[in-house]
């Protein structure tokens, strides 16, 4: 049944399951996955969040207590998420020690609101590490402008850092260049760069969603050819540039100091277009050295139909470029596409945040001793 998972894993791609609940925690199914499915990490954010505190399964009586402490609604969030993660950190710490740090990740992200505030999402940082106090923790920040200067200071602290919301190779580029920076300031302040580790998540299905939405009203054969391309070829010339940043002169003195490259991370690789196979931005995302975080159904699938043939990324990139180049020529422009879905992500998981608010408000309040 995960043959396929072991394959994907040999190949130098790690597992990391895209969903986070109390329920998973308690129930051993987290366990499970990790023993049984080559599971060697989890990503949460603010919609996996919203969903899990929502269902209320496994939430009551923490939610019971924190209503009699009568914290805040903004409190009762951290201090349930942060429980679950720290929770999950545990369950991973032997995948932890055995990778010497690599796997065994659990990503929490700052809060959504504070995506386009510099200074407010390093403090959420520094506060998210203090809280969940697991060294197998990643906090994640958006790759907003605003975010890249606080993904810097924040590695530069010696905090590992999951970059999360990239589209475009111009701002992953830029995240790269972050990452570097803030391994120079730790590495200034004296910092031990080998505990230091990062992964930059750059998203996969919205990309063919936006742009097959674009090619589907030109309605041309040229168009509908190009259907289902972009978002491999993005990803691909992605690992193209990450190739090229860490065998450069800049990165080969900080890795004689000790550091560890940011992987690249494939996000968002749940299919959305039912006319594509279901494990396409698997089978078709293998190389070395990089993470793909699925969610369970991506998961299930590639255990039980993915094909897994190899690197699927090393040697297309000039077919990547041209297939990029060829959606461009038909009108459809990349800078407005990859700006939109940026403020499509920050939006999205801000509605979920505040969706986890008020939700979670009225749980406090329905469940406060009267007075």
């Amino acid at each position: 049944m995960t043959d396929a998972l072991k394959r994907l894993s040999d190949e130098g791609v790690a597992i990391w399951l895209d969903d986070l609940s109390r329920k998973r925690i308690t129930s051993g199914n987290l366990a499970e996955l990790i023993d049984q499915s080559h599971v060697v990490g989890v990503t949460t954010n603010p919609s996996i969040f919203q969903k899990a505190i929502s269902s209320g399964e496994g939430y009551e009586q923490q939610l019971a207590d924190l209503a009699a402490r009568k914290v805040t609604v903004d409190e009762a969030i951290r201090m349930i998420t942060t429980a679950d993660v720290r929770d999950a950190a545990d369950i991973l710490r032997p995948v932890f020690d055995a990778t010497d740090g690599q796997d065994g990740r659990v990503s929490i992200e700052v809060d959504p609101r504070l995506a386009h505030d510099t200074r407010a999402t390093v403090a959420e940082a520094k506060q998210l590490a203090w809280l969940v106090d697991r060294p197998n923790t990643l906090i994640k920040i958006p790759a907003t402008k605003a975010g890249l200067p606080a993904i810097a200071d924040v590695i530069g602290r010696g905090i590992s850092v999951n970059v999360t919301l990239i589209f475009s190779l111009e701002r992953y580029r830029a995240v790269m260049d972050a990452y570097l920076t803030g391994l120079e300031q730790a590495k200034a302040a004296g910092l031990d760069l080998s505990l230091i580790h990062s992964v930059a998540s750059f998203f996969v299905s919205r990309v063919d969603a936006e742009i097959d939405k674009r090619l589907d009203a030109l309605g041309t054969d040229e168009a509908k050819e190009l259907r289902g391309k972009a978002a491999l070829a993005n990803a691909r010339l992605a690992y193209q540039a990450y190739e090229e940043v860490f065998s450069s002169d800049r990165w080969a003195a900080l890795e004689k100091a000790g550091a560890n490259k940011q992987r690249a991370l494939w996000a968002s690789t749940g299919v959305k277009d039912p006319a594509y196979k279901d494990t396409l931005y698997v089978d078709e995302l293998v190389a070395p050295n990089t993470v793909n975080t699925m969610p369970e159904a991506t998961l299930e699938a590639t255990a039980d139909h993915g094909r897994i043939t190899g690197d699927t990324v090393r040697g297309t990139y000039e077919q990547a470029k041209a297939e990029l180049d060829a959606i461009a020529k038909l009108g459809i422009s990349y800078d407005e596409v990859v700006q939109l879905l940026e403020d499509e992500g920050v939006d999205k998981f801000e509605q979920a945040w505040n969706d986890l608010l008020k939700s979670t408000e009225a749980e406090l309040k329905r469940l406060a001793p009267e007075a």
